[in-house]
């Protein structure tokens, strides 16, 4: 059996890696967001080879919900690793509702249709709620990596590191 301590890291380190793509595309919104055609398709073919990133978000999901699994039972840090969960699960609804059909219009940005323009508003911006819900999900599962005592052998919870025992 995978310890907790390894699937709370690797819920950790997937979860901010997620957060990595959408928070870059934050970041240039307000930069992209008003440029003319040419200039903008240019501009996104800098994201050509990104796709490789969903398989972090597929981890990151898989890697949420095992830690809530995990910590089924266990009030506020099984509720926020559920809700961390949730969170990645959203990005995905996220981006098949707006940015994949977005890049499917427009042959993931090497041609430029007539609604180009409504196009790059939906994907802009669904990348910008993206990057909100997974920091949403990486504080939440950050919270619950704090908030999780440790279980001793003997089924009682013992002190987490860094804890001193009163």
């Amino acid at each position: 059996m995978v310890p907790l301590k390894v699937v709370q890291f690797l819920a950790l380190t997937l979860t901010a890696l997620a957060l990595v793509p959408s928070g870059a595309h934050l970041f240039a919104l307000p930069n992209k967001i008003n440029l003319v055609a040419e200039q903008y398709f240019i501009t996104q073919s800098i994201y050509r080879g990104w796709s490789l990133f969903g398989i972090v978000l597929f981890g990151a999901l898989i890697a949420n919900l095992a830690l809530a699994v995990f910590l089924r039972g266990r009030g506020a840090p099984f509720v926020l690793a559920l809700f961390a969960f949730l969170c990645i699960a959203l990005t995905l609804v996220v981006f098949f509702i707006w940015t994949y059909p977005a890049n499917q219009a427009t042959s993931n940005w090497t041609m430029i249709p007539d609604n180009w323009e409504q196009l790059r508003r939906e994907w802009e911006y669904s990348h910008a709620a993206n990057a909100a819900v997974t920091f949403a999900a990486f504080c939440a599962v950050t919270l619950s990596v704090l908030m999780t005592r440790e279980r001793t052998p003997s089924g009682g919870v013992g002190v987490t590191s860094g804890e001193r025992p009163h």
